[in-house]
């Protein structure tokens, strides 16, 4: 290894070390709110949901930056051990999620679709809502970063440990298991945007979990490079990518910063700002 191997490589693991530690810093800072939403004059409105082990403080880049561009932000508390860190089993929290979005939809008499964006276990949250229980009705786009698609092999560890008992999600998540095997067999509902967001620099959920098989018309798979599991939650490289999926064309471009490239599975490169 060469030098300057060597210091792009502690440059990596200096920043990804900072990013975890920020990321549980907010994690056992509990569910409180970062700000609360007027539902009475909701517009775009984006419904975050975090993964396991997190709690909805994860999110708090990424919900200032949504609403810096203009989007009604909300997320959920999905409880778990201690009411917290997203636990209970994946159809269980989205069948919490369609309760929760349908009554707030009914009580603001809401008309709008709602963008869902999920990261890890909150991208499979929100895919068995919008397979399982009608979440096509109010979706108008899924976006998932880090999500084990195809199960995570690092889960299968998980078995061996007090956490298999403690929690059912762990076994939901290996790649054999019967709800990842399920959730795959069943076709995607018409009308709903659907983008994966992947990096093979995720070490948590490693390539190619995260890469939906069977992309189609508004099915795509969207790789960013050397991006760690909770980096997704606060690079604005990603942010930006997802700017430009829910705003689209030339309204998500930022000229001024350099640019890093971005691959579309399945088509050439393209670049999107770091």
């Amino acid at each position: 290894m060469d030098i300057k191997t060597l210091q792009r490589y502690i440059r990596k693991v200096r920043r990804q070390t900072g990013s975890t530690v920020q990321y549980f810093r907010l994690a056992f800072e509990g569910n409180k709110i970062e700000r609360r939403t007027d539902f009475s004059s909701l517009k775009r409105p984006v419904l975050l949901l975090h993964g396991y082990g997190g709690t909805r403080r994860v999110f708090q880049v990424l919900e200032q930056r949504l609403r810096r561009d203009g989007f009604s932000v909300f997320s959920l508390n999905l409880g778990g051990i201690f009411d917290t860190f997203n636990t209970k089993p994946i159809p269980e929290l989205a069948q919490l999620v369609a309760n929760k979005v349908e009554a707030l939809y009914k009580r603001h008499d809401i008309r709008e679709k709602l963008v869902v964006i999920g990261h890890s276990k909150g991208g499979l949250i929100g895919r068995c809502y919008l397979k399982d229980f009608n979440g096509h009705r109010r979706v108008k786009t899924l976006i998932t970063m880090g999500t084990p698609h195809n199960g995570n092999p690092w889960a299968m560890l998980g078995l061996l440990t007090p956490l298999a008992f403690l929690t059912e999600s762990i076994r939901q998540m290996t790649p054999m298991s019967p709800f990842i095997r399920r959730l795959n067999r069943t076709p995607w509902p018409e009308g709903v945007k659907i983008v994966s967001i992947f990096s093979k620099g995720d070490t948590v959920c490693p390539y190619p979990s995260a890469v939906l098989k069977t992309p189609k018309d508004g099915v795509k798979n969207l790789e960013i490079p050397d991006v760690g599991h909770v980096e997704f939650l606060m690079k604005k490289r990603v942010y930006w990518l997802i700017r430009k999926e829910l705003l689209g064309g030339k309204a998500a471009a930022r000229r001024s910063l350099p640019r890093r490239k971005i691959r579309k599975s399945g088509s050439s490169s393209r670049s999107i700002a770091q």
